[in-house]
């Protein structure tokens, strides 16, 4: 019998001792990610065909895929406009079925003789006369039924990615040959006997061979409709033990991460100081999260947490006191900002609340340039700056920290994951490493959480500040501009502000939008008495910043602004915002952009400008915002409606790369996936590593960022 080990050598195998196999056809299959036998083994199929059985053709239904035998009764050519041909078949059931080609040759014609039996399958869709299918695959038969027609199959057709350089055909040859040498049952599992017993089969999941060969050759009566929908068992096994190893990956990642060792944190009297200074008090929610976050850093460990809150719950003023505990040691923090609009905006609050207590904020942008760009350089590396806030310059070359012990980056789904690793190294020397705190006001989903953050502790902050009004949100077509002017006239003539927000800055053919440029000096000449500015990012920072500030001041009423506003904008005076074209954004961008308004004490609104007709999609995202404020209940249907791609960034390492994992399809695994990873983790761990490198292989994960 094949031991485990010997079943790694042979999933190892290069694919160059296959049959067929060059090396030509070598590289173009290395260019898809396929080196090995377990390469094959896991590529799976991305649709399957149902040939094992016959349709009469008057039962076949338009849209659902069928093979049907049957008569030619007429061919005909066409060569007006377009070459066609138009091949009409029948099975005695007195229903036609017609078959069309726009890409054929003469041979093809002359198969399609009257009389001539054939065998077809294909998506029959309403045609002139009634159902046709365009460009079936077909095989000519006999002239007559009869024992030398060739037999159905006894097993669904799998239908493989398409792999350039490489047909189908020879694809599904390859893959044959390497599930000739998938080894036996107990050796090509890597779980223990009892894990997989009792969380695995006892559950109804197959075995990991059965599970591929079921899924590379699904046997007649499976069910299609589950295969095409990814829920059968068998994809079931491969998501969970798929999932198994990105969780295991993470944590390793945190016990590897949690051998560092970091400042330990107590400081007190700065942190008292400024609750005691802050112009409100501290929600429940937010004295809870920074009781969190205060334990973590009093440890000789690493701190690593996720802080996620709703827009406007008050993570800047927890990540504010969490700096301060740093502070009071006389050590330095940093905070990181995606955009230099919501960095300065960070950077007013903290001067506003640190400065009068004797600390020392410097900013530091691409914009900071020259002598004060040297002077900030200096500050930082002598220590005198105590809290350094900026943008993606603070991992430049050239910026040091002289004890850098806390690092914490706003956004953080806005940046590449080496970029975070590289602002934590600023601080690093030998094993000792700063805390890292990161945030973001986008809510993930528990179940998303869960997998995606399993080396992180997460806290959130799901309550917002007293106060806040809850904004009312109306769902408009954009034939209802005109009324939405009077509404904008009235409310700024009421002393209130509104934002008109466009997702492009030009006008362009390709997309029905309304550009900010052309909006704005639409709206210019409509309302000539407002006072309209216009923001996008394309202007220069300085401008921008000098558009923002005359909007907080009040001194512009109605803003026109691309979704460069949609983070770090406070102007509790802004009662009304528009989204024009809102069916092109996601649900986490219109939330975000919505939570620019209800700031303030005035009851607020939002009004999303649709252009119809709308997808079922963008249906359900607008009736989505409709419905709730409630930015986790919105990140949940967000989960279900896009995926989890989107929603995490496309730069999250590996989390969006999932080959045969959903995340929000296979939620329900997850508890299971972290029950059999504690086990691995406490009682195997080399087997928890070979999970690892069996779906991820030896690529970092930079999963500690």
């Amino acid at each position: 019998m094949m031991s485990s080990r010997d079943a790694d050598d042979v999933a190892a195998e290069p694919l160059i001792r296959l049959s067929g196999v060059g090396a030509v056809v070598a590289e173009k299959l290395a260019a898809r990610g396929l080196s090995t036998l377990q390469d094959l083994w896991f590529h799976l199929p991305r649709q399957y065909e149902d040939r094992t059985a016959l349709t009469p053709i008057r039962a076949l239904q338009s849209g659902l895929p069928a093979q049907v035998e049957g008569t030619v009764e007429a061919a005909e050519r066409s060569f007006r406009g377009r070459p066609m041909l138009r091949v009409a078949i029948g099975d005695g059931s007195y229903s036609t079925l017609v078959l069309r080609f726009f890409h054929f040759r003469s041979q093809q014609v002359a198969q399609f003789a009257s009389g001539t039996r054939v065998r077809v399958y294909g998506t029959p869709r309403p045609g002139q006369h009634g159902l046709e299918i365009v460009h079936p695959s077909y095989r000519i038969l006999g002239g007559t039924a009869d024992a030398g027609d060739p037999a159905l199959s006894d097993r669904l057709d799998p239908i493989y990615p398409a792999i350039e350089g490489v047909g189908p055909a020879v694809l599904r040859k390859l893959i044959g040959q390497a599930l000739q040498r998938l080894p036996d049952e107990r050796a090509l599992e890597l779980l223990p006997a009892d894990v997989l017993v009792r969380e695995l089969l006892c559950a109804g999941f197959p075995s990991l061979r059965e599970a591929l060969l079921t899924l590379h050759r699904p046997p007649q009566g499976s069910d299609l409709q589950a295969l095409l929908a990814g829920t059968h068992p068998a994809q079931r096994r491969l998501a969970l033990e798929e999932l198994l190893a990105h969780h295991l990956s993470l944590r390793r990642q945190r016990i590897a991460m949690q051998a560092h060792t970091a400042p330990v944190l107590r400081g007190g009297k700065r942190v008292l100081a400024l609750r005691k200074a802050l112009p409100f008090a501290l929600t429940k929610a937010q004295q809870r999260v920074f009781a969190e976050i205060r334990d973590d850093l009093a440890k000789p460990m690493p701190m690593l947490r996720l802080v996620q809150g709703d827009v406007g719950s008050g993570k800047t003023v927890v990540a504010a006191m969490a700096a301060m505990l740093a502070i009071d040691e006389g050590r330095q923090a940093a905070l990181m900002a995606p955009t230099e609009l919501l960095a300065e905006q960070h950077l007013a609050n903290l001067r506003g609340w640190l400065e009068p207590l004797g600390v020392r904020v410097v900013w530091l942008a691409g914009k900071v340039t020259g002598k004060a760009r040297e002077a900030a350089l200096a500050e930082i590396a002598g220590g005198t700056a105590q809290l350094v806030v900026g943008t993606h310059a603070l991992m430049q070359e050239g910026v040091a920290f002289r004890d850098l012990a806390l690092a914490i980056v706003d956004e953080q789904h806005r940046f590449g994951v080496h970029q975070r690793l590289a602002l934590r190294d600023k601080g690093s020397s030998g094993t000792n490493v700063p805390h890292q705190l990161v945030m973001t006001a986008t809510p993930i989903p528990r179940t998303l959480a869960m997998a995606a953050y399993a080396d992180l502790d997460v806290s959130a902050i799901d309550e917002l500040p007293p106060g806040r009004t809850p904004v009312q949100t109306v769902v408009l077509s954009a034939e209802r501009r005109p009324e939405l002017i009077e509404r904008i006239r009235s409310a700024c003539a009421e002393g209130r502000q509104a934002y008109w927000v466009c997702t492009l800055i030009d006008d362009s053919d390709e997309v029905v939008a309304q550009a900010a440029q052309s909006t704005y000096e639409a709206l210019t000449q409509q309302i000539p008495e407002l006072r309209i500015a216009l923001v996008h990012g394309r202007m220069k920072a300085g401008e921008k910043q000098k558009t923002m500030a005359a909007f907080k001041a009040g001194e512009v009423q109605l803003l026109v602004a691309t979704t460069v506003i949609e983070v770090g904008v406070d102007v509790p005076n802004a009662s009304l915002m528009i989204i024009e074209n809102a069916e092109r954004l996601g649900l986490a961008q219109l939330h975000q952009l919505r939570g620019r308004v209800g700031r303030g004490s005035t009851a607020s609104s939002c009004v999303l400008l649709y252009q119809a007709p709308l997808s079922q999609m963008a249906r359900q995202r607008l009736a989505t915002m409709r419905e709730t404020n409630d930015g986790f209940v919105i990140a949940e249907r967000d989960l279900q409606l896009r995926g989890p791609g989107e929603l995490l960034g496309t730069r999250q390492t590996g989390i969006a790369a999932f080959r045969i994992a959903d995340l929000g399809r296979d939620a329900a695994l997850l508890p299971t996936v972290q029950r059999i990873g504690e086990a691995l983790m406490s009682s195997s761990p080399d087997l928890a590593e070979r999970v690892t490198e069996r779906w991820i292989g030896g690529a970092a994960r930079y999963a500690s960022a």
